[in-house]
């Protein structure tokens, strides 16, 4: 439970400032840097709740993984909205990149201690 508390955290506040700022619940319609913004915000606080996580000494879960998950499908649907459109992705893609690189480190790492 305390994991989902503190994975929800960022998600809440990412949400809370599209709201405040976009007046709109849904993040796909943003335009381009508007909508880097809201995931590089969603994306930095996610990390930040993984590092508060280890810092407690708790393990990187299934939760996390199924967050980070949620968090790179999210950016896959506004990439292929943008490339359907003809929009500039490019930005996207790399953290995108970044992102698989960081989750894939994340699985490996966890799954090196469940064998343990």
């Amino acid at each position: 439970m305390k994991k989902l508390i503190i994975h929800s955290a960022p998600v809440i506040i990412s949400f809370t400032w599209l709201v405040a700022v976009y007046q709109t619940y849904n993040p796909v319609v943003l335009k381009g840097p508007d909508f880097l913004k809201f995931y590089l915000i969603l994306i930095i606080g996610f990390y930040i709740s993984i590092f508060i996580l280890n810092s407690l000494k708790e393990t990187i879960s299934r939760t996390t993984l199924c967050f980070a998950g949620l968090i790179f499908f999210f950016g896959i649907i506004k990439l292929i909205r943008g490339v359907i459109l003809g929009k500039p992705v490019g930005f996207l893609i790399m953290i995108l990149i970044v992102e698989v690189i960081v989750i894939l480190t994340f699985m490996l790492n966890h799954i090196n201690k469940k064998t343990k």
